[in-house]
């Protein structure tokens, strides 16, 4: 069913999909009334109402969002019209307590469930039986990816052993490929590997920026009187730390030449970029009580979401980690444990994510080839979603 066969009180049709350790409803455009269906005020409107956004109670307990950025998410999926891909996928990330949808870049957790939606909604062509390479183009920050979905009988297969820190239950593995992400010239958009921030209230404090899946800014957890092992209560309950984080997110990104002004970083650009401090390897606890212990992984990473710590790790935020690491004199580079199999071993707040990214160095320019990851992904629900009467 589309948009021009919605009932009277204005459902539309919609799939409530998990990807890796987000959660979020996915649309294709022809499911939304036709002036939410092109960018602008009326989209955003219509979708920041279907999240429950915004919100000063910080719960959209009227809407389909869970009251974290981890679960305030919208995607919108069609048919491309590349030559070269299947699909082409844009994602929003939806502000909880600001009228905001953040449409500058990716959510690399997310991007393993548009392959399974693609198919399932007849967006892309698949054997009866096998791997399925989906072709995505990832319309927010203009690059490709490839899915591998597994499929049986002509059905996304869902059921499977592969387990993924963050999530309870396992399921089928999807890899992912995320083709040439860095931004070209702006990989380093200083170019430089490591820069100094003056940072209003913090001081000077070193960091490596990258724009490689998503532009990053990684600073030692040292710098700012951190650990580097913190759990998301120790970060989220403390208002002070989140102004501090904020502050040097938010000069990072006019340092990147990403906002004006560190206000207008703030306010428009809560997405990105993203904001992460890391620590050399080192026994921890994760979330679910389990001790992790340091030869298990190669470097300590908390990343923020949305103004708060992330519950695991950010998709895009580990394709950034592993292409810093790929790149001497990094930050990255310098904390991580060298990995046998060129794979970087990330202990986040939920465990451990393995990611391996290629890079190569031409005319003195660094290049990141390619960033491989696994994730899971599944439906969680399909139907009519109610936007409420007022969000037309």
């Amino acid at each position: 069913m589309t948009s021009d066969a919605h009932d009277p009180d204005g459902a539309i049709q919609a799939t409530y999909m998990r990807g890796g350790t987000s959660k979020g409803v996915f649309f294709t455009p022809d499911d939304l009334p036709p002036a939410a269906r092109v960018p602008g005020a009326a989209r955003d409107r219509l979708l920041l109402r279907v999240i429950g956004s915004p919100d000063p109670y910080g719960q959209q307990i009227d809407g389909m969002g869970g009251g974290t950025s981890s679960t305030s998410k919208v995607v919108l999926v069609s048919r491309s019209m590349r030559d070269d891909c299947d699909v082409d996928y844009l994602y929003g990330a939806v502000s909880i307590g600001t009228p905001v949808i953040d449409w500058s870049g990716n959510c690399g957790n997310l991007t393993a469930a548009v392959g399974p939606f693609a198919l399932a909604r007849g967006l892309a062509d698949a054997p009866a039986d096998g791997m399925v390479a989906v072709r995505i183009w990832q319309a927010n920050i203009g690059k490709r990816i490839i899915a591998h979905v597994p499929v049986s009988h002509g059905r996304v297969v869902e059921a499977g052993s592969f387990r993924l820190d963050g999530v309870t239950f396992p399921g089928a593995e999807i890899r992912l490929e995320f083709l040439d992400p860095g931004a070209g010239d702006a990989l380093l958009p200083t170019g430089c590997v490591v820069d100094e921030l003056e940072v209003p209230g913090v001081g000077r404090i070193e960091a490596t920026m990258i724009d490689a899946g998503i532009p990053s800014i990684f600073v030692t957890a040292a710098s700012l009187g951190l650990r580097g092992d913190e759990t998301q209560a120790e970060v989220n309950t403390d208002a002070a730390l989140l102004a501090r984080l904020e502050a040097v997110r938010a000069q990072g990104a006019v340092v990147m030449g990403l906002a004006a002004d560190v206000q207008a970083a703030t306010r428009d650009r809560p997405h990105t970029p993203k904001l992460a401090f890391l620590a050399p390897p080192a026994d921890f606890t994760a979330a679910d009580g389990r001790r992790v212990a340091a030869g298990g992984i190669d470097v300590l990473a908390r990343i923020l979401s949305m103004g708060k710590l992330h519950h695991a790790m950010t998709g895009t935020g580990a394709v950034a980690i592993a292409s810093a690491a790929a790149i001497p004199g990094t930050l990255v580079a310098r904390l991580r444990r060298p990995g046998a199999d060129g794979r970087v071993r990330i202990g986040h707040a939920s465990g451990v994510l393995a990611v391996g990214a290629e890079a190569e160095r031409a005319d003195g320019r660094w290049r990141i080839t390619r960033v491989a990851v696994s994730r899971s992904a599944r439906r969680l629900m399909t139907g009519m979603v109610h936007p409420a009467p007022d969000a037309a």
